[in-house]
């Protein structure tokens, strides 16, 4: 058997589409919905007033992600299917053209002419449109716009975010409500930047960093916000 078929290799590059949209949906759920308890607990709001903002943001939010990650994708996907459209169009006229056109990408990449051109002419005999839409468009499969995936992946990204500053809320006595919200949630968020940092092979600790930082400076904003709000009111 050949050691090609025993040494499979797993890429990053082939999950980049749902764990963008993963990454991104429970970070937003774990900032906007914390980032929303902490102001309105700050203008001296009742804890249950708190929770039902909060759950009434994880739903508004949910769907506000799906929604957004399945128009922005679909954006995408349509204008891979235009471009994808037009190459068969040049294929279909101009075979040849489209074949040096390949050659020339391969010589650019580093191949003599000589093997250049009968590498181009191989993939155009097996699949001309998959082997120009890899090397002349960059699309492939693995990175393919997937609007329905990407829309779910975002939601129910989002709702478990959410959920876990909500559950903190019920866990929160009345007094200490803001204090243990913003650092549970900050504990949240540095376990996210480090989770999707490890599924995308990145450096952990800047991941880290970034999403624990963003997430503090937003809670101190709406606290702020809220604390000035509540004290006019």
């Amino acid at each position: 058997m050949s050691r090609l078929r025993t040494h499979p290799e797993f890429h990053n590059v082939a999950r980049i589409g749902w764990l963008r949209a993963a990454v991104l949906g429970a970070n937003d759920g774990i900032v906007s919905t914390a980032s929303l308890i902490v102001g309105v607990a700050s203008a001296a709001a009742q804890p249950g007033d708190v929770l039902i903002a909060g759950v009434a943001a994880m739903v508004a939010g949910a769907m506000s992600m799906a929604a957004g990650e399945y128009v922005s994708v679909s954006s995408q996907a349509d204008a891979e299917q235009a471009d994808l459209a037009i190459e068969k169009r040049e294929l279909r006229e101009n075979a040849a053209f489209e074949q040096r056109e390949l050659m020339e990408i391969y010589v650019k990449r580093g191949l003599d002419r000589e093997l250049a051109s009968e590498v181009a002419e191989q993939l155009t005999k097996k699949d001309a449109l998959a082997a120009h839409a890899r090397d002349e468009l960059g699309i492939s499969d693995a990175t393919r716009a997937r609007p329905v995936q990407a829309a779910f992946a975002s939601a129910a990204a989002f709702t478990a975010g959410a959920a876990l500053p909500l559950l903190t809320v019920l866990a929160s006595p009345p007094s200490m409500l803001v204090a243990v919200v913003s650092v549970a949630s900050l504990v949240f968020l540095a376990l996210l930047g480090a989770i999707g940092a490890q599924a995308a092979g990145a450096s952990m600790i800047r991941a880290t960093v970034r999403v624990t930082f963003w997430g503090a400076l937003a809670l101190a904003v709406t606290a702020g916000i809220g604390r000035l709000i509540g004290a006019a009111v």
